[in-house]
């Protein structure tokens, strides 16, 4: 009998593995995770903070979360080629990211490679949008989700996690480039 019932949980054991590795592939592979802000600021001055990457402490919102972390900048001193490398806390991880294009006052697009926590490669695009005397800010991450990462966004809504800290960051960019511009 106790057997039976042992059996009997095993298997339950397993079919729920089972079903739950299903639900895990099942989940789409590709993401995108996208905020905007509108800026009282021409393009040229946003542009200026997301294409100099020596620019971002100022606004990062991962730089504010480890004081301690330790940053390196290599290539170009800003735009294309330009690459910047962090280790940190378990909060901010390991990482670097390069700047693949850079459109002046329109775009920046950026390689972005996680080494801890977790590994992955993503990429990272500032869209800047002439609106008036104003500009729109578009800042996304899109990528590919491996089996592990479908599995942990079950459990956490990635957009709405990565999604805070780009609207974090896009809220501390914001009086900077204002007062850059004179127009706060």
């Amino acid at each position: 009998m106790i057997k039976k019932l042992i059996l009997g949980v095993l298997a339950l054991a397993v079919l729920a593995v089972v079903v739950f590795c299903v639900v895990v592939a099942m989940q789409p592979a590709d993401f995108k995770i996208t905020r905007s802000a509108t800026f009282n600021a021409p393009p040229e001055k946003v542009f200026e903070q997301v294409n100099d990457f020596h620019k971002w402490e100022a606004w990062s919102p991962w730089a504010k979360i480890d004081p301690n972390m330790k940053t390196t900048y290599s290539g170009a001193t800003s735009g294309k080629g330009a690459g910047y490398a962090w280790i940190g806390n378990d909060e901010v991880g390991e990482g670097k990211m390069t700047i693949t294009e850079s459109r002046p006052t329109d775009m920046v697009k950026i390689d972005l490679e996680f080494i801890k926590p977790f590994a992955a490669k993503n990429v990272t695009e500032f869209s800047i949008k002439p609106n008036g005397d104003k500009s729109d800010v578009t800042w996304t991450m899109t990528g590919t989700n491996n089996f592990m990462m479908k599995a942990f966004g079950l459990l956490m809504n990635m957009d709405k996690l990565v999604g805070g800290d780009f609207e974090k960051g896009l809220e501390q960019m914001k009086p900077i480039v204002e007062a850059s511009a004179g127009t706060k």
